[in-house]
């Protein structure tokens, strides 16, 4: 039986589909696209270049790319400490580590920035003793990072789990049963089955990561070359009146991050696919 005949209306599903995709998502950024390249348009060519080559903005894409990659990749690995606790353990207050990870979510970006730059300014409840120690988060590059694990973490928690909780456990007892080690049960059954679904969170959370601006802004102390992001910077060529300039960014934005998660889909699929391939246990207990 054909897939797509299980389910009546799969005709006037795909057409809605492909009727959101282009009204939501397709028209509004190959807008933007065709009216930068329009003969007429207030953007050359050259202009273009020079807009982006500019070491102010390469210092904002710097920043914003490596302080999305950084946090994406430290909430990967919490998130997946995280969701490991709340599948394997049993808590007396599960539902309400449920609502704290997931308050992100529903928290206005604004709010979160500004109570992380309350709690790590030097002279907050978490910046006070840091900064005793020498280390300084609130108004550097640090604290970028710190706002983007907030907003980030959420998404590997929740693909993760659902993961975690459809692991077999008879799988990881009959590993142990033939000798295997917990790291030889990690390596060989619990990690191939939970990196595509880990790849996908840290995808989603860079590329949270890379567009935030609510969170990220009251905590960065936005310092040119220092602690400026390219959406602050798209921001304020928008309040000089540079539609060109904030144009010329939003479409480098818009191509790095697009191949950037290309290539992590891709990287993606072909992990699916070799997942694929039917494993015997007979690999796990090899030394």
């Amino acid at each position: 039986m054909n897939k797509t005949n299980i389910l009546p209306g799969f005709k006037p599903a795909l057409g809605f589909t492909l009727l959101y995709l282009g009204l939501v998502v397709l028209i509004p950024l190959s807008t933007l696209l065709f009216k930068t390249l329009q003969p007429d348009s207030l953007l050359t060519w050259q202009g273009y270049i020079d807009i982006i080559s500019n070491e102010r903005v390469l210092a904002a894409f710097r920043v914003s790319f490596l302080a999305a990659l950084l946090a994406a990749a430290i909430a990967l690995v919490l998130g997946f400490v995280i969701a490991w606790t709340l599948v394997r353990y049993s808590l007396p207050a599960k539902r309400f580590f449920d609502a704290i990870i997931d308050l992100p979510f529903a928290l206005p970006t604004a709010v979160a920035g500004i109570v992380l730059a309350s709690l790590y300014a030097p002279n907050g409840l978490i910046g006070q003793p840091l900064t005793g120690l020498g280390f300084k988060v609130a108004f550097t590059p640090a604290g970028i990072v710190v706002a983007l694990i907030f907003i980030g973490l959420p998404f590997v928690v929740r693909t993760i789990e659902p993961v975690l909780q459809e692991i077999d456990a008879s799988m990881e007892e009959a590993a142990l049963l033939m000798g295997a080690s917990r790291w030889q049960i990690f390596q060989r059954i619990i990690f191939p089955n939970v990196f595509p679904a880990a790849l996908t969170g840290f995808a989603m959370a860079f590329a949270r990561g890379v567009g935030e601006y609510g969170s990220v802004i009251f905590i960065a102390g936005n310092l040119p070359y220092i602690s400026e992001i390219v959406p602050l910077l798209i921001i304020t060529k928008l309040e000089q009146y540079d539609y060109a300039g904030a144009t010329a960014l939003a479409l480098t934005m818009l191509l790095v991050s697009f191949f950037l998660l290309l290539t992590i889909n891709l990287v993606q699929m072909l992990l699916r696919r070799r997942a694929e391939i039917p494993e015997t246990l007979v690999p796990v207990v090899a030394v």
